[in-house]
């Protein structure tokens, strides 16, 4: 089979290696049909992740279908389409025992610390998979992720409809976010410098957006809130969004931190003091691939429609190349394996 290794940033190789074989009961073969290419994937191709291991297989958001069982196995059967959950866990640290193993003090996430699903045949234990309705196209089913990490942060957030959210950054991650929010029934707004991302905004069901490159963020804010938003989700990753997001957020309110920056925010104790605010990460998703797919099953979201390009899998090193290119056109790549 073939595989494609990023031996080190910014050097890819496609392999040809030999096809795994199920190694214990429990486990499946995937003939893996499609393939995203996120964000920190591109960080892993960059050089700058600061948890990913060298040479490495990315890859993350991966579906595809049963090939093959292990004698044990009883979640699915050969046939089924599946999405391969990213978390490897211990199941004996503190996290895993509070059930919160996304946070597991031996964590693996697939494609980052493991090889990932940029190979056409992937191994693992019945318990990674989710089956995924037959009808959903699994180019589209690739943003089953991305969203489960916008459930994730909603969760951390403890949204309700009571609640006033505000969202610094509407590009992939915060139009997850937005459809993730807007389930909630909690008043939304959504902030941006790029125009053309708050009129998708809209589209997905915003009615308050501020383009801070022309507004005044936080007078936009007095405006729309009375005592500002009482919870502030960073899906912009700045410098200075945790100190922005702690300043303008209500007093009892919920500051939620996602991206991986390693750069310091000029922060000072204070507000979170005195506002008594939760500030709080969000990391990957957990156990939260299952509600995202009865939310699409339902009608509730929406997850077709979001790839701007594909790219055959034997074509991968192109769609590196690509991103490295800065074409502004690019939204959402996925490799396709058919």
């Amino acid at each position: 089979m073939k595989q494609l290794l990023t031996v080190k940033p910014r050097e890819l190789v496609m392999q040809d290696v030999e096809k795994p074989k199920i190694s214990i009961d429990t486990e499946v073969l995937v003939k893996i049909k499609a393939a995203g290419i996120c964000g920190s994937d591109a960080h892993i191709y960059h050089g700058t992740s600061p948890v990913a291991t060298y040479p490495r297989v990315m890859g993350h958001e991966i579906v595809g279908e049963i090939e093959e069982i292990g004698k044990k196995v009883t979640k699915v059967k050969v046939g089924d389409h599946v999405i391969v959950d990213q978390i490897i866990n211990c199941g004996e640290c503190y996290p895993c025992i509070i059930n919160r193993p996304n946070v597991c003090f031996n964590l693996k996430v697939r494609g980052v610390h493991v090889d990932g699903g940029y190979r056409e045949y992937v191994t693992a234990d019945q318990s990674a998979m989710h089956i995924l309705p037959k009808n959903l196209p699994f180019l589209d089913a690739v943003m089953i992720e991305p969203m489960s990490i916008a459930f994730q942060a909603c969760c951390r957030a403890q949204i309700t409809a009571n609640d006033t959210v505000f969202i610094l950054g509407a590009g992939a991650l915060g139009k997850s976010l937005i459809k993730a929010v807007l389930l909630t029934g909690a008043n939304l707004i959504v902030s941006d410098v790029v125009e053309e991302r708050l009129e998708e905004a809209k589209v997905l069901g915003v009615k308050t957006v501020i383009n801070s490159l022309k507004e005044n963020l936080v007078e936009k804010l007095k405006k729309y809130t009375k005592y500002g938003p009482s919870v502030s989700i960073d899906a912009a990753g700045f410098v200075n969004s945790l100190p922005l997001l702690v300043d303008i957020t209500s007093n009892a309110g919920r500051v939620i931190a996602m991206t991986f920056l390693t750069e310091l925010s000029p922060l000072a104790q204070f507000k979170i003091t005195a506002k008594e605010l939760d500030v709080r990460g969000s990391r990957l998703q957990n156990n939260k691939f299952e509600e995202v797919i009865e939310a699409y099953k339902n009608g509730k979201i929406t997850i077709e429609g979001q790839l701007s390009h594909i790219f055959a899998f034997d074509k991968a090193i192109d769609a590196f190349k690509m991103i490295d290119s800065g074409d502004k056109t690019i939204k959402k790549i996925v490799l396709s394996f058919e």
